[in-house]
């Protein structure tokens, strides 16, 4: 008996004796304990190749090596996909939002295992970019593959996305309610009651899983020997506003970056371009190698040696002044490293580069403020408080950050000022910068699912899937004659005019010639080029339903003329889209 046939056996018994609900919270619990697992192999892979490469290396001295070790890494990650996986591997997250919003929550089968694979290398080799976006990839291309697996329908698809994508998070940063918010927050997954329960069942299987093999220590230990005082509310305010701006300085110079990569058209030279800009990046900066663990577990203590450790500035960790300068070239030059590694083609995620830069930053306000004698505050908390502000700005994010640095360090001391600093913050982004790096592109190109519900519907609704082409178009050079016997074998009352090669000029309606269309001795000397009129809206094949719904509401129009490259497609009506809106409405709603 061949796999197919005790498949379509498993399938029937599932049916007759599991229901939906039951099925997909064993689901769950599956895509939870292999997530898991993923989540291990990943962060073990990887610091075992961070440790074989650097292990050696002293503190007082800059490593040549770490100029070429980035672009070797790279290297192989872009090699694997080029010449194994010969296909496109994302960036985690994005393509997480990109599987939701355009292609039904089909995920290839080879992300199960080639994010791991090249982001090892990226991450393990020096690549300045984190983990987590990985493991979102492969957990969520899990999801959508043991789904389509067990003929799941979309809607359970959906699902099992932000099923996965929540365990991925509970994993690999053993924090099991932030990945829950984020699940809901930034993958947009709507905590319903036919959700949650999912939600939790995957996101405690996965952070079992972690707590067995890495152990049940939390990933950023804070020690928190003065706690929240009333007194700090300014400063904490203070530093959201900075936490805000240095999150638009990142995600600008982020998207400034990819551009300029995307104008590079060989793989080969974006390689050798990211590479050396990254090997020059760490040979000075080497707090910049990797993901950052170690430094940021430093920058908690209260500790800066990271900002000069292994580099050419070991000699001068007693100026105070230099220090400065180093905490400034750390926290602007850590976007960049970031960029340059995905821009020359390594894989991973930027939560890591995010808790990085906010450590740093929150670390810098704090010695700031002492240093000048603004105030007396602890700077270890300030440290642990600027990771939640730049979650909360980068990832446009504020619960996701409040849970996941509360969970991540341990301190649930500093909940409100963690509050009060990732909502700054994310104000403050939100009035420069409207989407995150996550959802920049596909917000651009009105493919986005939000929770605004309207237009999470429309942006699942598409213009080709809506047309209606039973409409017979006649010439620009013929006669009343011709057009009456193109109507009478029409159903419609919108007659489109094209030229020889299908490109639309005009329209024809049946109301404009009523009066004239029983006027036989018209049929010959009246032309259709007379009678037509140029619609003053079109709607272009690719254009977003949301554009469309706006122009019907704009124009008061009951059908539309659609073009491609200019010819003539279709129509598209409104109580078409009103009936597929009304029904897509209806399927999400449904609990």
């Amino acid at each position: 008996m061949n796999r197919y046939k005790v498949l379509k056996r498993f399938l029937v018994w599932r049916l007759r004796h599991v229901n939906d609900r039951q099925f997909l919270m064993i689901m769950s619990i599956l895509v939870g304990f292999l997530v898991g697992i993923a989540a291990v192999i990943i962060k073990n892979s990887v610091h075992f190749i961070q440790h074989l490469l650097t292990s050696n290396f002293t503190q007082d001295d800059g490593h040549y090596l770490y100029l070429t070790f980035p672009i070797i890494g790279i290297l192989i990650a872009v090699l694997f996909i080029k010449y194994v996986i010969r296909g496109h591997v994302g960036h985690g997250i994005p393509s997480v939002l990109f599987a939701i919003s355009k292609t039904n929550g089909v995920i290839k089968r080879h992300n199960i295992f080639s994010s791991v694979f090249t982001s090892t290398f990226t991450v393990g080799f020096g690549g300045s970019v984190g983990l987590e976006g990985p493991t979102v990839a492969t957990g969520a291309a899990i999801g959508s593959n043991l789904g389509r697996l067990f003929h799941l329908n979309y809607k359970q698809i959906m699902l099992l996305l932000g099923v996965a994508c929540a365990a991925s998070m509970a994993a690999i940063f053993k924090s099991p309610i932030a990945a829950i918010v984020f699940a809901t927050e930034v993958i947009m997954i709507d905590l319903t009651m036919a959700s949650a329960v999912p939600l939790l069942l995957a996101s405690v299987t996965a952070v079992l899983t972690s707590y067995f093999f890495l152990g049940q220590a939390v990933l950023y230990p804070a020690n928190i020997t003065e706690a929240f005082l009333l007194k700090d509310i300014p400063f904490y305010i203070l530093l959201g506003i900075m936490a805000g701006l240095v999150s638009v300085y990142f995600t600008k110079m982020y998207i400034f970056i990819e551009s300029r990569f995307s104008k590079i058209k060989n793989w080969y030279s974006k390689l050798i371009t990211g590479g050396l800009i990254l090997g020059v990046l760490i040979f000075f900066f080497p707090a910049l190698f990797g993901e950052g663990y170690e430094a940021v577990n430093a920058t908690l203590q209260g500790d800066v040696s990271p900002l000069y450790n292994n580099s050419i500035f070991y000699s001068f960790k007693d100026k105070i002044g230099v220090i400065f300068l180093l905490f400034i070239f750390i926290i602007l030059l850590k976007a960049i490293a970031t960029a340059v590694t995905f821009g020359a083609g390594g894989i991973g995620g930027i939560f890591a580069p995010t808790l990085f830069m906010g450590a740093f930053t929150g670390l810098f306000f704090a010695k700031l403020i002492n240093y000048f004698e603004i105030g007396t505050i602890m700077e270890s908390n300030f440290a642990l408080v600027g990771m939640g502000g730049l979650i909360a700005g980068v990832l446009h994010g504020p619960l996701t950050a409040i849970f996941l640095i509360a969970e991540l360090t341990g301190g649930y001391e500093l909940f409100v000022p963690l509050m009060i600093t990732a909502t700054i913050s994310y104000a403050t982004i939100k009035m420069f910068v409207p989407n995150s790096v996550y959802t920049y592109q596909l917000a651009k190109r009105g493919q986005l699912i939000t929770h605004h519900k309207d237009r999470a519907v429309l942006s699942m609704m598409r213009v080709d899937r809506l047309i209606e082409r039973n409409f017979k178009t006649i010439g620009l050079n013929s006669t009343l004659g011709d057009l009456i016997k193109v109507v009478s074998q029409s159903s419609r009352n919108i007659f489109p005019i094209t030229d020889d090669k299908g490109v639309f000029i005009g329209v024809v309606t049946l109301e404009e010639i009523r009066e004239i269309m029983f006027k036989p001795e018209l049929y010959d000397t009246t032309y259709v080029k007379d009678l037509m009129f140029v619609p003053d809206v079109i709607v272009d094949y690719n254009e977003s339903m949301e554009d469309v719904a706006k122009k019907f509401r704009i124009t008061d129009r009951f059908n539309m003329i659609v073009t491609r490259e200019g010819k003539f497609e279709g129509c598209i009506s409104r109580a078409k889209v009103f009936s597929k809106y009304r029904s897509l409405q209806k399927f999400f709603s449904d609990d």
